[in-house]
């Protein structure tokens, strides 16, 4: 019988991004069973995985240099396994046995009835399969490897969505399903409030901190867990679980953020680093602005709405890309030095719906000067959910020094194949837009993509009207204003 395995495991064993496979599934190169993939149309599709020796081993090696499970989590799969491996050891052993039993009554027959020629026909059928089952054959590595890999990693199915993530090293659910991108209900990350309570429909868990949410005895008996506080045990795990659709979904939250850094980008453009509390993290979707406060000793609070530059997958760490501006008293009192690391900072929100939209159509980002902040946690996002054949950027500057994270997309398209970006400077916002619809020509208007454009007034509407006029649907365009 083949072995199937889920498409994130075989793009793990495989050392390919999910996308890929998930496009080749779209083209009808693989076919699902059930949501998970034969190995034996992996090997067809990719036959140099069945491997020399020296690829093997170093696959081994890393899954190797994989962060470690805890002891527990790791004595709990391997016994698991070794559950498995006796159960398929016993059953060999009882049709082994069965064969023999079968093998021996033939031969009785033959002696009773030595001139019917069907009992010698099924004699030497019965002995020569049980030769072939008992011969010496070469492993199967990719089985080996998958098997390695159930130690090391778990692979977690949401339902009823169908979302799949992996846990790797001693992170807990919570961690890991965001940082794999998904839209999961939590709050204080602390085991307090109880808003990231899950059901474990098959698999099992185990806990990696004490919590205060008091679970009801029918909670418990229907297998409720809190996700903050647990981990994966088993190398399988399915949970049932309520994700966000949309911004619709994100509730309002203030809370109280300390600056960890403040950095100079560009001699106009200041990184601001956030980091929250462990007990209360920001819970915002990727592309969404937040207002920050700070107040001067005897005066009013000061205020100030802006774009959220880092991924939700890390909601501690809070980044935020602003630009110099004399009329914007926030940013004024952060060039003036005035705002140090340290400092308390008021985080209120999120807002705005500048979101990714739900599918798996190629990605084409336009950004103008600092549009590209809410961009660069669309295209961080994106990359974290691996569901996407292609991912293109634009950005256009209107100054010599306005992109402040060139060497960011670079690192980007050297890492990554899916990823291409090209960086362009005109002082006149219409004129660049024009340059990048020019570029966007090349080979991306005929093919089904969604856009996303960020940036002033006529950076956007120009871009927006020539992709109208070149027949993208306006469902595929989503804009953001600055």
């Amino acid at each position: 019988m083949a072995q199937h395995v889920s498409v994130s495991r075989a793009a793990q064993l495989l050392g390919v991004s999910r996308s890929v496979l998930q496009s080749q599934v779209r083209d009808g190169l693989l076919v699902l069973n059930q949501g998970l993939v034969a190995i034996d149309s992996l090997m067809a599709l990719y036959p140099h995985t069945r491997l020399l020796v020296s690829r093997s081993l170093d696959q081994a090696q890393e899954v190797r240099e994989r962060p470690l499970p805890s002891q527990e989590v790791l004595s709990q799969r391997v016994f698991a396994q070794s559950q498995e491996l006796a159960d398929v050891r016993l059953h060999l052993q009882r049709y082994h046995e069965l064969v023999i039993s079968l093998q021996t009554r033939v031969r009785e027959c033959i002696r009773q009835h030595p001139t019917e020629g069907a009992w010698r026909e099924l004699e030497q059928q019965v002995t020569q399969g049980l030769a072939k089952a008992l011969a010496t054959e070469s492993v199967d590595l990719f089985e080996v490897m998958d098997d390695m890999l159930k130690v090391m990693t778990a692979q977690v199915t949401v339902r009823p969505s169908g979302h799949e993530f992996l846990v790797e090293g001693r992170a807990n659910l919570l961690q890991s399903g965001l940082h794999s991108g998904l839209k999961l209900n939590y709050g204080c990350s602390d085991g307090s409030c109880g808003m990231c309570k899950v059901r474990v429909i098959s698999g099992e868990v185990v806990r990696t901190q004490n919590f205060n949410y008091l679970l009801s005895e029918a909670e418990k008996a229907q297998g409720y867990t809190l996700m903050c506080c647990h981990t994966a045990a088993s190398s399988e795990l399915t949970l049932e679980m309520l994700e966000a659709r949309g911004p619709q979904d994100i509730p309002e939250q203030l809370i109280m953020a300390h600056v960890r850094a403040v950095s100079e980008l560009a001699p106009d453009t200041r990184l601001l680093h956030l980091q929250s509390p462990r007990s209360q993290r920001l819970r915002f979707l990727a592309g969404q602005s937040v207002s920050l406060g700070w107040k001067l000793p005897g005066q009013d609070d000061v205020h100030s709405t802006y774009p959220i530059g880092s991924c939700p997958c890390d909601d501690r760490n809070l980044l935020f890309f602003i630009g110099r501006d004399e009329a914007d008293e926030f940013a004024r009192l952060l060039f003036a030095g005035d705002i140090q690391p340290g400092a308390t900072i008021t985080a209120a929100g999120p807002t705005g719906e500048f979101v990714l939209a739900d599918g798996h159509r190629p990605l084409v980002f336009a950004a103008c000067d600092y549009g590209f902040v809410p961009i660069n946690s669309l295209i961080e996002h994106a990359l974290s959910l691996e569901a996407y054949p292609s991912i293109s950027l634009f950005w256009l500057a209107t100054r010599s020094e306005g992109h402040f994270l060139g060497n960011h997309c670079r690192a980007w398209s050297e890492a990554l194949d899916q990823f291409e970006y090209e960086l362009v400077t005109h002082p006149d916002v219409t004129v660049g837009a024009q340059k990048i619809l020019k570029s966007m020509r090349a080979d991306l208007f005929d093919i089904d993509c969604d856009f996303y454009l960020a940036g002033p007034r006529d950076f956007v509407t120009t871009l927006h009207d020539e992709l109208r006029a070149a027949g993208v649907a306006a469902a595929q365009i989503f804009m953001q204003v600055m």
